[in-house]
């Protein structure tokens, strides 16, 4: 590893080198060169940047979204509940099958928004790499 990165040393110093020996007008131009390719970084880690934003944003009013569709649930359970209470005439079955309906479509929901809030997080960590790549 010392050895790789000696040789590597080594190149870098040779390309210093050729540089200190190049007309004036070579060396002008790698400067511009380089000041572009740094532009370029630059606007790449501006986007970068603004993309992380708008994922975090995204990711909270999402999780702003999933708390209060549970609360919305959590409420129509019980107001299911106070409904099935007041209607003491329905039989039992038809309770048990209302409540499991119920616990039906709050597990699909939970299930959904869980997928939702991974993907993000997924979508959220891949461009965090690409940020630290760049």
């Amino acid at each position: 590893e010392v050895q790789k990165l000696n040789q590597q040393l080594e190149e870098k110093n040779g390309e210093i080198q050729q540089m200190i020996n190049q007309p004036p007008y070579e060396k002008e131009r790698e400067i511009l060169k380089l000041q572009k390719s740094l532009a370029e970084k630059e606007k790449a880690q501006a986007t970068s940047d603004v993309l992380c934003r708008s994922l975090t944003d995204e990711a909270h009013q999402l999780q702003r979204k999933l708390a209060s569709t549970a609360e919305m649930c959590q409420h129509l359970a019980k107001c299911l509940e106070e409904k099935q209470r007041k209607e003491k005439g329905n039989s039992d079955d038809q309770i048990a099958t209302e409540r499991s309906n119920q616990v039906f479509l709050l597990t699909i929901i939970e299930t959904s928004l869980q997928a939702l809030i991974c993907n993000l997080q997924d979508e959220n960590r891949m461009l965090k790499q690409k940020v630290a790549h760049v």
